[in-house]
């Protein structure tokens, strides 16, 4: 582990919020541990382990049913402890991987069999190497026919760069953490505004309301961060997903309690309905279905 990592909370809260039955966390991790599953060589971190088994408890923990369980960067393209994870919890866990440029159409068929069922592609300069667009546009026609969609990750200074790209990509895209605001600026400001019609005009396209503890510019209150989620998840309903970003790699200024994060969804999704589509219908139309 690098020597200003973060580890995870060791004891987060019960949260005060009971999520509805069946509900999905449709970001998280695995990491390691790194005795049985090495970290990849060209990772630009190195995180304390987060095993299966510490993932599957904390699902408990919260309430939660089920996992989507998202590829990291420390693991690059070598997917076994993502695989592991998944042929360990069987229904209860889809993933999301990261593949490289010559993968097969039999490996790929092998993590659709285990539950795998999008790929990732990550834009986040510090924490992968740059990747040519025409690689990822010869990755998405490989995943095709299997009817897996893409989740990509990126950061708002490079919104104008990529978002052309993902009308390009016309297929099933999931944006991570509402494609990184500056919620200083408030919801209102152009940059953000922007990121609202991208959703608006591509129906396709949906984003994760997650990650407040990243975004907040006063930890560990994420007030500031609640009318950029709550604005997403009213205004297109239909195209949000929620998770904790559990074991949160790379954070700097706190490691957030889950509990706390779990008790932030009534106050971004406000009403029943809300709170069934952005836990429940949505990732099990993306990723059970």
């Amino acid at each position: 582990m690098d020597k200003d990592y973060l580890p995870f909370h060791p004891q987060p809260s019960k949260p005060k919020f009971s999520v509805p039955a069946g509900a999905v966390d449709a970001h998280c991790h695995v990491f390691g541990p790194g005795e049985q599953f090495p970290y990849s060589p060209k990772r630009k971190y190195t995180p304390c382990d987060a095993s299966k088994h510490q993932l599957f408890a904390l699902r408990d923990h919260l309430g939660f049913s089920r996992n989507v369980i998202v590829q990291a960067s420390c693991h690059g393209t070598d997917n076994a402890a993502l695989i592991d994870a998944l042929e360990y919890a069987g229904e209860l866990a889809r993933g999301v991987a990261v593949v490289s440029p010559d993968i097969t159409e039999q490996e790929l068929q092998k993590m659709h069999d285990v539950g795998v069922r999008a790929v990732r592609f990550n834009f986040v300069k510090r924490l992968v190497d740059a990747t040519p667009k025409e690689v990822f546009l010869g990755i998405a026609d490989k995943i095709k026919p299997f009817g897996w969609h893409i989740v990509v990750y990126f950061e708002a200074q490079d919104f104008d760069d990529i978002a052309p790209f993902l009308v390009e990509l016309n297929t099933q895209i999931v944006i991570d953490h509402m494609g990184r605001p500056d919620v200083a600026l408030g919801v209102d400001h152009p940059n953000f505004q922007k990121f609202v019609k991208l959703l608006a005009d591509n129906p396709q396209i949906w984003t994760k309301v997650s990650c407040p503890e990243r975004l907040t510019q006063t930890p560990p209150d994420y007030s500031d961060v609640v009318p950029f989620a709550k604005l997403l998840v009213e205004k297109f309903p239909n195209q949000v997903l929620w998770g904790t970003d559990w074991p949160h790699p790379n954070m700097k200024s706190h490691m957030p309690d889950d509990g706390h994060l779990v008790d932030v969804i009534p106050q971004i999704a406000t009403t029943p309905a809300l709170q069934q589509a952005l836990l429940i219908d949505n990732p099990m139309k993306l990723y059970w279905e």
